[in-house]
C-alpha cells in the first residue's frame, strides 16, 4: 500500500542550511547556534546536506548519533528539520575504491575524486551506496517528530560533467541511453527517420553504433544531441526517484528537492510530477547597477516558475541575507532588501525563507558566502538583526498568508525540451537565446503588475484568459490540439515568429505552419533585420522599434493590425488577429521591444479581463510591482482551510526602487502589519513590502 505522505506543519518556515558537522568539536559553538536561533524567530533548519563523509566514515559503517543529538536538540527548541540524503557530494573512501561511481568526460577521460554531483548517476555501485545510506537515514530518523521533511541531494547537476550539466560520458551511461533510445524509437528504422540520418550518411544499421553527441565523433545531428539533453535529464530524474524510494520505506515525510530556476539541463516540469514539494535557490546580483528592478524582475522569475511547476505554495530553499562569495563582484545587500527580497518570495507563492547558510564555515570556497551568524560577533550584527527582525514578521503574517497561493489568469509557455532543441537549430542566430527573448514578456507582466503562471506544452490551459508562447520552435505532444481546443472554447492565444517549425523530432514540418488556421496566416521566411536598418512597427497610432527578429507572412482570414514600416517588407503583416471559433489568436511577427510588449499585453489583459484585482489609479510607478495570494481549498501542506479562518486575498505591493515611490490606490485596503487604512495616494520608502487586505 502506497504510504500516506505526511502534511508540514502548519506555519510559515524560517531557517535555511546548517552544518553542524563542521562544528562538534566546537560544543559551545552548537550551544550557541541553538540561543541565537530562537532569538533570530528560526522555526527550521536543514541539515546533513554535504554531510555523507560524517555519517559513513568507513564503507558500511553508519554514525549517526551526532545527527540524531542535533536532530533531537533543535526539536526541543522549537526547530523543525528537514533532513537531506547526502549524495550531493561524495565520500573519497568511495571514488577512489569504486572508480566507476566518477563521471566520465566526453574526451574519456574519469574525473578525479572531489566537488560536487561528481556522480555517475547510471552507476550500480553509486545507487547501491546511496541506498545504503539513505535507508540507515529513513530507519533512524524517518519518523522522528522533529524530521518534517526530506531534502533530496542539493540543486542536481548544479556542478558536474563538460557543461555543469550532470552528463556523464561513461560506457555504462552509453549502454543506457542506447536503451531509452529504445524504447522511445521501438526501432531503428524510427530512430533514423526521426533523426533524418540520411544527412551525411549517418544512418544506424546497430544499436551499439549510437554514441553520445560529443567533439570527438557526431555532435551535429539533432535528433541525437536534443536526445542526450532528455536522457541525461531522465537518468538523473530516474536517480532521484530512486533516492526518493529508500527514503520512503520507513518515513512518510514529503519528498523535495531544490530547483534553480531557468536550469537548463534539467526538465524541472517532468521532475516536479516526482516530488511532493518543490524548493527555489534564489542568488541575484542586488545592486550591480544602480537600478535593481531587472534584477528583481528575473528574481520574481524564478519564483513563479518554481510555483508554476505544481501550481502549489513552493519553499525557498536557500538565499543569501547578505551577499555571495562566488560573482564577479559581491556586494553586500543595502538596509532593507534582505526583507524584500525575502518577501518577494512569499509575495510569489513560497511558504519559507530560508537562507544559505545559517553559520559562516571556517575554511575552504565558501567561507565567505553570506551566513545569518558571521565568523565574528555572533548576533551583534546588522545581518542577524535583519534576519531576525524578518523572522519576527513571517511569524505575524504567517495565519493570513497560509492556506492561499497565486492563481492567475494568464499564463506564459516556456518548454524546455523546446528550449534544448532551438538552442541547437543552427539557424536565425547562434545560439538562439531563447531564455534571453522570452524573459520580456515576462518583464512586462510583472511591470504590468500582473500575477502569471508558466507553463509547458504538456500543461492543461483550461482556466487562463490569457496564453502567451513566444518563441516556440517545437510543437510537441499533444501541443496543437491542446492549443486548437483552448481558443475554439474562448481562449486568448498569443504566439511569435519562430514559432511552429518543427515536431518533437526535431523534423521540420512541411506544406504550412500547424497553428496556420487558428492564426489565419501563412508564414514564409524569417529575418535577422541589420542593426542599421532601424525597422519599426506601428500599432494603434504609436511606433515601436524592433529588435532583430522578422518574420515573413501572409494575412489569409486574420486582420492586419501592424505593418513593418522599412526595408523589403515594409508593408508586411508584423502583427495579426485572428478569429478562431469563441476564441481569438494573436500573431507578433516581429521581435519588439519593451514599450510594445507593455503595451500590447496590458491591452490584452484588460481585455481578457486577467489583469491584477487591486483598484489603482494611473499605471504603476516604475519598479513598483504586485502579486497576489488569494484563498484556496488547501494549503501546500494539505490542511484545508475551516471557515474560522475564512480569509480574502492579499495583496503584495513592492517598491525596488532605492528611493520612495507614489501610489494612487482607488479602494480602501487595510495594510495587515499596521492595521493602517490605506485609499489614495500613499508613499512608499525605499525597498518597502506593503501586504494588504481588502479594508
Amino acid at each position: 500500500m502506497e504510504r500516506k505522505i505526511k502534511e508540514l506543519p502548519r506555519t510559515l518556515l524560517h531557517g535555511g542550511d546548517y552544518n553542524p558537522d563542521q562544528w562538534l568539536d566546537r560544543p559551545d559553538i552548537l550551544a550557541e547556534d541553538i540561543r541565537l536561533m530562537k532569538e533570530a524567530h528560526v522555526n527550521c533548519a536543514s541539515l546533513g546536506i554535504f554531510a555523507w563523509s560524517k555519517l559513513e566514515p568507513e564503507e558500511g559503517v553508519y554514525d549517526l548519533d551526532w545527527l540524531g543529538e542535533i536532530i533531537d536538540r533543535l526539536y526541543e527548541n522549537g526547530i523543525y528539520t528537514i533532513l537531506a540524503t547526502p549524495t550531493a557530494a561524495l565520500p573519497h573512501w568511495m571514488s577512489e575504491k569504486y572508480v566507476e561511481v566518477r563521471q566520465m568526460l566526453s574526451n574519456g577521460l574519469r574525473k578525479y575524486p572531489g566537488e560536487r554531483h561528481n556522480f555517475c548517476a547510471s552507476s550500480p555501485v553509486m545507487r547501491e551506496k546511496m541506498r545504503g545510506i539513505n535507508s540507515a537515514l529513513s530507519r533512524r530518523f524517518g519518523q522522528h517528530p522533529g524530521v518534517i521533511a526530506w531534502h533530496i541531494s542539493n540543486e542536481y547537476a548544479g556542478c558536474g560533467g563538460d557543461h555543469m550539466d550532470g552528463a556523464c560520458y561513461c560506457p555504462l551511461c552509453q549502454e543506457h541511453f542506447r536503451e531509452w533510445l529504445k524504447k522511445r524509437y521501438g526501432t531503428l528504422d524510427n530512430l533514423n527517420h526521426a533523426w533524418w540520418t540520411g544527412f551525411w550518411s549517418n544512418t544506424f544499421t546497430d544499436w551499439k553504433q549510437i554514441h553520445a553527441p560529443s567533439a570527438m565523433g557526431e555532435n551535429r545531428l539533432h535528433g541525437l544531441k536534443l536526445d542526450w539533453k532528455r536522457f541525461t535529464s531522465d537518468q538523473l530524474l530516474d536517480f532521484c526517484k530512486e533516492e526518493i524510494a529508500a527514503v520512503r520505506q520507513y518515513s512518510d515525510r514529503p519528498a523535495v528537492t531544490n530547483f534553480m530556476g531557468m536550469f537548463y539541463p534539467l526538465n524541472y516540469f517532468k521532475w516536479a510530477k516526482t516530488l511532493d514539494l518543490v524548493s527555489y535557490d534564489n542568488y541575484q546580483p542586488w545592486h550591480a547597477t544602480e537600478d535593481d528592478v531587472p534584477t528583481a524582475m528575473y528574481a520574481s522569475m524564478g519564483h513563479t516558475l518554481t510555483r508554476s511547476l505544481k501550481k502549489q505554495p513552493f519553499l525557498l530553499m536557500e538565499s543569501t541575507p547578505s551577499l555571495v562569495s562566488w560573482m564577479p563582484k559581491c556586494s553586500l545587500m543595502r538596509p532593507g532588501m534582505q526583507a524584500l527580497s525575502s518577501l518577494q518570495a512569499v509575495a510569489c507563492g513560497s511558504d519559507s525563507v530560508q537562507y544559505f547558510q545559517w553559520r559562516k564555515s571556517r575554511g575552504s570556497c565558501e567561507k565567505y558566502h553570506g551566513a545569518v551568524v558571521d565568523h565574528k560577533n555572533g548576533g551583534n550584527t546588522r545581518v542577524f538583526r535583519d534576519v531576525a527582525s524578518l523572522g519576527e514578521r513571517l511569524k505575524k503574517i504567517a495565519p493570513s498568508v497560509l492556506g492561499t497561493c497565486n492563481q492567475p489568469k494568464a499564463a506564459i509557455v516556456f518548454d524546455w525540451e523546446n528550449w534544448w532543441a532551438v538552442e541547437g537549430a543552427e539557424a536565425v542566430t547562434n545560439p538562439f537565446g531563447y531564455d534571453r527573448r522570452w524573459l520580456p514578456f515576462y518583464q512586462a507582466f510583472w511591470r504590468l503588475g500582473i500575477d502569471v503562471d508558466i507553463v509547458d506544452m504538456e500543461d492543461p490551459l483550461e482556466g487562463y484568459s490569457l496564453v502567451v508562447a513566444p518563441y516556440n520552435y517545437m510543437y510537441r505532444g499533444n501541443y496543437i490540439e491542446t492549443v486548437k481546443d483552448y481558443v475554439a472554447k474562448g481562449g486568448t492565444y498569443v504566439t511569435t515568429c519562430w514559432s511552429g517549425e518543427v515536431d518533437d523530432s526535431d523534423l521540420c514540418f512541411l506544406d504550412r505552419h500547424p497553428l496556420g488556421d487558428v492564426l489565419g496566416i501563412r508564414t514564409e521566411e524569417i529575418d535577422v533585420s541589420p542593426a542599421y536598418v532601424h525597422n519599426q512597427i506601428s500599432w494603434q497610432g504609436k511606433d515601436y522599434a524592433i529588435r532583430e527578429l522578422c518574420a515573413l507572412v501572409h494575412a489569409e482570414t486574420a486582420e492586419v493590425l501592424g505593418v513593418y514600416e522599412k526595408d523589403f517588407y515594409a508593408g508586411y503583416p508584423a502583427l495579426t488577429k485572428n478569429n478562431y471559433g469563441e476564441g481569438e489568436a494573436y500573431f507578433i511577427a516581429s521581435e519588439n521591444d519593451d514599450a510594445f510588449l507593455l503595451d500590447f499585453l496590458g491591452y490584452l489583459a484588460e481585455r481578457t479581463g486577467s489583469g491584477s484585482s487591486l483598484r489603482v489609479n494611473g499605471e504603476l510607478p516604475y519598479g513598483v510591482t504586485v502579486n497576489e495570494r488569494r484563498p484556496v481549498e488547501s494549503s501546500a501542506s494539505g490542511e484545508v482551510a475551516s471557515a474560522e479562518t475564512e480569509k480574502g486575498s492579499l495583496w503584495f505591493v513592492q517598491n525596488f526602487n532605492s528611493g520612495s515611490a507614489t501610489m494612487d490606490f482607488a479602494e480602501r485596503y487595510r495594510d495587515i502589519e499596521t492595521g493602517e487604512i490605506i485609499e489614495g495616494k500613499k508613499e512608499l520608502t525605499g525597498y518597502q513590502c506593503l501586504i494588504l487586505e481588502q479594508a
